[in-house]
């Protein structure tokens, strides 16, 4: 790992002639405002390698399934019999191939009529909004909605009118200001694990007669009987225009995936410009989806797992005075604020063999860079209690008093 003065070194290294400014420029403020801490001298992202015995709550493999002997094993007969097979853009499948045999299967498992899969959760949400809004769209996002969305926005051309997080009001009163458009939420949101009030969300955007998109990365897989993701949960399939999952989490595997109506998933196979002009998923990623797909359809046991495990984390942290919300997801975070805090955060943490990601600008405001812990049904009570002992030891060291939502609790008291 590169100390601040090997960093500061690296970034002086390089030939100026061989640069014009405007290159050197962008490097150089990353140098001089990320790359070293100015209260700390560290890198927020780079802490510590974790070792054999430290604790992992970095992955979002939140069933546990990444080694499920049943999708490894369709995954390696077919790389056997196909290797990585004709490499082209999906635009020119036709007919029954296996990704549109996936499709269906995805679609029928979520209660969508159609599906249509992407090569990556961002693929999925940037090329669904470029496709659907252009420049006349007012598009209403959350304020913690992910990167992804916000990159779609801009793809399309559209104007963003964010509202504060999770505040239905909010909402009400931007859609009445600025007219029917697209409403864009997470069902459970990356950053800290909050819930969306999808109801009554759903019902301001019906009411106003917006298009609604619900990312559900962080829901599918985990929620609902068979896994089929909160929308669906909450039966609210028939209201809830596009739905988007990342299968990087709860499916652990590589791809995206947008479901809704047949009409409009035609539609985006050739509109939306990840699906024509990037490579689709290679053969054996698709067998192990179809797999995938079966073992998360009977993994209810994984799925009160996690989030049992999570219930029993949030109540140690929460009391041991950290604010880690009262709403039930896998994704627990700690919020110090500043970024220097964080760090400090971060290294108590790793110093005590407990890893956690880091989330700081451009993921959160500068303000509000955090820690996240995300739980796996594999996960221990014991390893879990271990993970409350160190948040326990490190309150002092990491003065939570002072954190923001600390200092709140305090003023309000």
């Amino acid at each position: 790992m590169l100390a601040a003065k090997q960093l500061f070194a690296l970034a002086s290294s390089s030939k100026p002639q061989a640069e014009p400014a405007f290159l050197r420029e962008r490097v150089d403020t990353y140098y001089r405002e990320r790359a070293v801490n100015a209260v700390t001298g560290g890198h927020i992202l780079k802490g510590r390698i974790p070792g054999a015995d430290d604790l992992i709550l970095t992955s979002n493999d939140y069933l546990s399934i990444s080694r499920h002997p049943a999708i490894m094993q369709a995954q390696a007969e077919t790389l056997h019999a196909q290797g990585h097979g004709v490499l082209r853009s999906s635009v020119f499948l036709f007919g029954e191939t296996p990704q549109r045999a996936l499709e269906r299967a995805l679609a029928h498992a979520t209660q969508a009529e159609d599906a249509l899969v992407a090569q990556s959760g961002w693929c999925a949400n940037t090329g669904l909004i470029q496709a659907i809004a252009n420049a006349e769209t007012p598009v209403y996002l959350d304020m913690f909605a992910h990167m992804s969305l916000w990159e779609g926005v801009h793809a399309a051309g559209a104007t963003p009118r964010p509202f504060r997080h999770n505040r239905v009001e909010a909402l009400d009163t931007l859609i009445a200001k600025h007219g029917p458009g697209l409403v864009i939420v997470d069902s459970v949101y990356s950053t800290n694990g909050s819930v969306c009030p999808l109801p009554a969300v759903v019902d301001v955007a019906t009411r106003h007669g917006c298009v609604i998109l619900v990312d559900e990365s962080h829901s599918l897989g985990v929620f609902g009987t068979a896994g089929e993701g909160m929308v669906a949960a909450l039966g609210l399939t028939d209201q809830v225009h596009f739905r988007t999952a990342s299968l990087s989490k709860a499916y652990a595997a590589r791809g995206g995936l947008i479901l809704g109506s047949v009409r409009n998933m035609e539609y985006l196979r050739y509109a939306s410009r990840p699906a024509i002009f990037s490579s689709g998923l290679l053969p054996h990623e698709l067998a192990g989806l179809q797999a995938t797909l079966q073992v998360v359809s009977e993994a209810n046991d994984r799925r009160e797992q996690v989030l049992d495990n999570a219930r029993y984390l949030r109540a140690k942290l929460a009391g041991l005075g950290y604010d880690v919300g009262q709403d039930e997801s896998q994704i627990l975070a700690l919020v110090p604020g500043a970024e220097h805090l964080t760090i400090q955060l971060r290294d108590a943490l790793e110093a005590r063999g407990v890893f956690g990601s880091v989330f700081c600008d451009p993921a959160t405001p500068r303000n509000r860079s955090l820690i996240r812990f995300t739980i796996n049904a594999a996960h221990t009570r014991a390893e879990l209690a271990r993970v409350a002992a160190v948040c326990a030891e490190v309150r002092d060291v990491v003065d939570l008093a002072q954190w923001p939502e600390a200092r709140k609790r305090g003023e309000a008291a």
